[in-house]
């Protein structure tokens, strides 16, 4: 285990890496790596032309991002708009905190997500008509996750006996 306080946010040793089609980042839970237990923080590079992850929305945990490097592209509820380094943007529970980071400029970015952690966390993906349920700490052997289509919706006693 890395000792309390061996994180670095300009970090080069990635966990994950996704690299789909136009997705594509580079992620390091730094938060973690210093021990954090109640808050999340993970650094993430995003190479030009990929999307982060799809569109999406938490119900159950706040979000910001704060830009380290470059001029990504903030996709919001609102609509679409440029990020300048340094910039800070919070993402709150629910279909107003939908967000999508992309990388239309011609330079890596690197960007910080910061989060609070809930214990479960209903995650909706608009674009796809898709939701996630999820609960436990991501990754490990307890977690669990399950993807669902939104449509067509169940009735409340559906599958249950008379």
């Amino acid at each position: 285990m890395t000792e309390q306080g061996q994180a670095n946010v300009y970090t080069q040793e990635w966990q994950r890496t996704v690299e789909r089609g136009g997705w594509g980042l580079r992620g390091a839970s730094v938060g973690a790596l210093a021990g954090a237990r109640q808050v999340g923080m993970t650094v993430y590079e995003l190479d030009p032309g990929k999307r982060n992850l799809p569109y999406h929305a938490h119900h159950g945990i706040e979000e910001l991002i704060v830009v380290l490097r470059g001029t990504p592209t903030l996709r919001t509820p609102a609509g679409e708009r440029e990020l300048a380094e340094g910039e800070v943007v919070a993402f709150p529970p629910g279909r107003d905190g939908a967000h999508q980071v992309l990388n239309r400029s011609d330079e890596v970015v690197r960007f910080l997500m910061l989060s609070s952690k809930a214990p479960a966390d209903l995650i909706e993906y608009p674009d796809s008509g898709k939701i996630s349920a999820q609960a436990g700490a991501w990754g490990t052997p307890e977690a669990v996750s399950y993807m669902l289509a939104m449509e067509p919706q169940l009735d409340y006693f559906a599958g249950e006996p008379d």
